[in-house]
C-alpha cells in the first residue's frame, strides 16, 4: 500500500485521523447545539476532547509529528475550542456570566496569538508547546467535570486562567521564532536553547 505523503512528509498516520475525526464531526456537535440537544452535544464533543488529548501523545510517542499533522490538528482544536464555547453560552450561560471577565481576557490573547502568527508566518501557529497542551487538557476536564457535576468557581479560573497565561507564552513564542517548528516546548527551552549558540 502507497504511503500518502505531502511535501515529502507521511500524512496517513493515526494520530492524523484523530484531528481529521474532529474536524469531520464539527458539524454534527454544531447540528446537536443549534437544535439543543444538550446530552448527545455533550457526549460528542467530550469524545473530540479525548482524541485531542490522543492524537499529540500518540504523534510523540511513536514519532509521527509533521507539519501537516500539527496544521491540522490545530484546525481541529480550533473547531473544538469554538464548540465548547458555543456549548457554555447555549447550555450553561448562567452560571458562567458573572465570571465572564476571564474567559473574555482568554479569547483576547487567544486570538491575538494566530493574529500575530498570520503576520509573521501567514499560517496557522502549528505549534504545541507544554503549557497549551496542559491547558488544554484542564480545559477538557472543566468541561466534562461543568456538564456532568456542575459549575466549580475555582476549577473555571484555573481551567480559563491557565489557557490565557499558556497563549501569552505562545504570542512570545512566536515574536521569537524564525518560523513555525513542531517540537517547541516553550519560552524557557527556546530562550536556553537560543542561549547555546
Amino acid at each position: 500500500m502507497k504511503q500518502l505523503t505531502i511535501k515529502g512528509e507521511k500524512v496517513l498516520n493515526v494520530p492524523n485521523l484523530l484531528s481529521l475525526y474532529r474536524l469531520l464531526v464539527f458539524p454534527v456537535i454544531l447540528y446537536m447545539a443549534l437544535t439543543g440537544r444538550e446530552s448527545t452535544f455533550v457526549v460528542l464533543l467530550c469524545i473530540s476532547l479525548v482524541s485531542d488529548i490522543l492524537d499529540g501523545n500518540i504523534a510523540r510517542i511513536f514519532h509521527l509529528q509533521t507539519h501537516f499533522g500539527a496544521a491540522l490538528d490545530n484546525l481541529a482544536d480550533i473547531v473544538t475550542y469554538a464548540m465548547a464555547l458555543l456549548g457554555l453560552f447555549l447550555f450553561k450561560w448562567t452560571d458562567i456570566e458573572p465570571h465572564a471577565w476571564v474567559l473574555y481576557l482568554f479569547l483576547t490573547v487567544f486570538v491575538i496569538s494566530y493574529f500575530v502568527s498570520f503576520v509573521r508566518f501567514g499560517k496557522i501557529p502549528g505549534l504545541h508547546l507544554y503549557s497549551a497542551v496542559s491547558a488544554g487538557y484542564l480545559q477538557g476536564v472543566f468541561f466534562f467535570v461543568l456538564f456532568v457535576y456542575g459549575f466549580i468557581p475555582w476549577f473555571y479560573y484555573l481551567a480559563v486562567g491557565w489557557g490565557a497565561i499558556a497563549y501569552i507564552e505562545k504570542i512570545f513564542v512566536l515574536l521569537k521564532l524564525d518560523d513555525i517548528k513542531i517540537g517547541v516546548k516553550g519560552l524557557y527551552w527556546l530562550m536556553r536553547d537560543s542561549g547555546k549558540r
